[in-house]
């Protein structure tokens, strides 16, 4: 019986995933077929299938992978929860967030999820769970910063995270939908809105 190498099994897996995202970007789920995978990962639909086992698969793994610089985002979302400057936490969490959408396939894939997770109740519960966690964290940091007295405490946490994940969110559509739009660009104006509207009674430039 032949042993597997956890290693190349991953790398492989990984080509893969990158191959058909490319497509999942390009022409979207529904008109990318196996057979354009395999043609651009370079491998016949019995190797494809001995790492996945249909083309949805597929597709949920590409937003399975949350690696970054060595360590998982989940890991480092939980890092911020407990770090002892919130207010620098909460802008480096908006940053971690807003990230990928200076990728060039990424905000289409963002787009392709939302349609797709409609008809996908494993999908919708994949992306529901990673946004449920990503707010619970900017919640977390708003109360802590609010009683560090970094943040206007008069703010509700719950409201507030909900219009912070909505000007990370736009970033994503106005990519995915304005070939002029860059992302990369407007996180200075970001940072701005953020600063002025959270911390209290200041007008001064946004500190980190």
């Amino acid at each position: 019986m032949r042993t597997v190498d956890p290693a190349r099994h991953q790398a492989r897996r990984r080509h893969i995933i990158n191959a058909a995202a490319e497509l999942f970007a390009a022409k979207g789920f529904e008109r990318t077929t196996t057979a354009e995978i395999c043609k651009a990962a370079g491998m016949s639909a019995g190797n494809l299938f001995h790492y996945f086992p249909n083309k949805r698969a597929i597709f949920h793994a590409v937003f399975e992978s949350d690696e970054h610089d060595g360590a998982t985002k989940a890991e480092r979302l939980a890092a911020a929860r407990t770090a002892d400057d919130p207010w620098t936490a909460l802008l480096d969490t908006v940053d971690l967030l807003a990230a990928p959408a200076t990728e060039p396939l990424v905000p289409a894939l963002v787009m392709e999820a939302m349609v797709q997770a409609y008809r996908d109740p494993e999908l919708e519960a994949l992306l529901s769970r990673d946004n449920e966690e990503e707010q619970s964290t900017i919640i977390t940091l708003l109360h802590n910063a609010a009683a560090a007295g970094q943040i206007d405490p008069a703010l509700d946490p719950d409201g507030t995270a909900a219009w912070v994940m909505a000007l990370i969110a736009a970033l994503y559509t106005s990519a995915a939908t304005d070939p002029s739009f860059s992302p990369a660009d407007q996180f200075p104006t970001l940072r701005l809105i953020l600063h002025r509207f959270l911390r209290p009674n200041t007008h001064q430039e946004p500190e980190r």
